[in-house]
């Protein structure tokens, strides 16, 4: 018998890589300086991304600081898509959802937003191969939270020790841990498969 039955993936750096450069790069051409600028009061204030991804901030509230941040130089429209142009694919990884799907239930757990969900990575094919998802913003609560991992449990209508989690973040994996999980930090995707195997997790 199968210890267990759920596998969980997150998906930022394991599924799609980001990276905010670009973004940053962009608003420093608009004006010098206002990208580095803006990082600069996204970090110090990171509480608004936190609550924006825990659905305690609306997408409207969120916007109206951003481009305050911004200088009113770009739209609402243009910063959301500047915004969410930091993805690329992990193929390999996500090549192993539907091997995983031959012997298990495979969803997807990520703190994210709505603006990032519509308009980086919702159209993309391997969003409908999971069983299910469950986004943070329309959770309500963020890794590493207990409601977070206890929605997956009660939607999934499986026990605590049947979920194995992957995530890179450390402290997510332990906030799973605690829940009764199992779990791994996800470092690269030869790792992740030795990890897999360690587990007796099948790979067909």
């Amino acid at each position: 018998m199968k210890k267990y039955s759920v596998i969980v993936f997150d998906l930022g750096n394991v599924l799609l890589p980001f990276d905010y450069s670009k973004p940053i790069g962009y608003f420093n051409g608009i004006k010098k300086g206002l990208g580095d600028n803006f990082t600069k009061l996204y970090m110090e204030n990171y509480h608004v991304h936190r609550e924006f991804e825990g659905g305690k901030l609306s997408e409207v509230q969120y916007l109206r600081t951003m481009l305050d941040w911004l200088e009113h130089t770009v739209t609402e429209e243009q910063f959301c898509k500047i915004f969410s142009d930091i993805f690329t694919v992990n193929q390999k990884v996500v090549e192993l959802i539907p091997k995983l799907k031959e012997n298990y239930k495979v969803v997807l757990l990520s703190n994210t937003n709505s603006i990032h969900k519509r308009y980086g990575y919702g159209h993309l094919d391997f969003i409908n191969w999971f069983d299910q998802i469950f986004l943070s913003h329309e959770i309500g609560a963020v890794k590493p939270e207990e409601k977070i991992y206890r929605a997956v449990e009660s939607s999934m209508q499986k026990k605590s020790a049947e979920h194995f989690f992957i995530d890179d973040i450390q402290e997510y994996v332990e906030g799973a841990k605690k829940c009764g999980w199992d779990g791994v930090q996800f470092k690269n995707y030869e790792q992740l498969v030795v990890d897999l195997q360690a587990k007796n997790i099948l790979l067909p």
